[in-house]
């Protein structure tokens, strides 16, 4: 799907009709549209016109050396909103996991007429400029891990042993992260010039900035990660910060990895639901 001149990225579309209100799913950085395949089968069964996109520089989607800051993000967005076309009278509600929940952030607040709501799941909270002294401190701490020369069969088991709760097709979207080269090794989709770059910009974002800014309603997935107590205390101040600065939110936290919408398909899925219909949000 274009969404810029030269520019196409690749956008699954699950369900084109429905008569509840449509939904995007965005995924995080490094990810790609396929971790949000369960919850977007269980929204179409419940009526929601629903895809998911791929970001520029991820999964099947172009991959130009510029446009990963967050206002050009946005407007490739905006460009799959109206190639869409889910109608002006039904306004989609957009649901951003880690780093995509950053950008569905910024586009409530840069295009605030585009959209009826957000859903951020364990993401569009985190002020990164807080957690770290400085950028080169970010960078070493979050730098991707270097994927190149292993084996698609290494990479798998990995994967299938880190997260033996997960059902099949959360898996699946996690192994489409990478392509599979012809020797059998795996490559990110992402690049690794590409992947700092979006970092830098997620670091220099302060999303305690942008709330005011945001007026749609707005339902907060964070994750409670057993797994991750040493951040646990410093997420709970983001997410607070966020519920007193947007205008209408609703926190829910639910148990488990960062990954919610590929390890808890049916209750994101259900969550999602609920907050674009009439009772949560009245």
């Amino acid at each position: 799907m274009p969404v810029a001149p030269g520019v196409s990225v690749r956008v699954l579309i699950t369900a084109r009709d429905g008569g509840a209100t449509p939904v995007l799913l965005v995924p995080g950085l490094a990810s790609n549209a396929r971790l949000w395949d369960g919850v977007a089968a269980r929204l179409a069964a419940l009526g929601h016109p629903v895809a998911a996109v791929d970001q520029r520089g991820h999964g099947q989607s172009d991959q130009p050396d510029d446009g990963y800051d967050f206002a050009t993000l946005t407007d490739d967005l905006i460009a799959v909103l109206a190639r869409l076309d889910w109608g002006a009278d039904r306004s989609p509600w957009v649901a951003g996991q880690s780093w995509g929940a950053s950008v569905a952030l910024e586009l409530a607040a840069r295009h605030p007429e585009a959209i009826g709501g957000l859903v951020l799941v364990d993401g569009g909270t985190m002020e990164l400029a807080d957690r770290f002294a400085d950028w080169p401190t970010c960078e070493a701490a979050l730098a991707p891990p270097q994927l190149l020369g292993t084996t698609a069969v290494a990479f798998e088991r990995v994967i299938r042993s880190s997260h033996p709760d997960w059902p099949e097709e959360g898996i699946q979207g996690t192994l489409a992260n990478v392509e599979v080269l012809a020797d059998g090794t795996i490559r990110p989709w992402l690049s690794r010039p590409h992947h700092l770059v979006i970092l830098r910009h997620l670091w220099e974002q302060r999303p305690s900035l942008r709330y005011p800014a945001v007026k749609v309603p707005v339902l907060l997935l964070p994750a409670e990660d057993p797994h991750n107590s040493r951040w646990m205390a410093v997420k709970r101040d983001e997410v607070a910060t966020a519920g007193a600065g947007l205008d209408r939110s609703v926190t829910e936290w639910i148990r488990g990895d960062h990954d919610l919408h590929a390890q808890h398909p049916d209750l994101v899925a259900a969550r999602i639901a609920a907050a674009t219909g009439p009772d949560l949000f009245p």
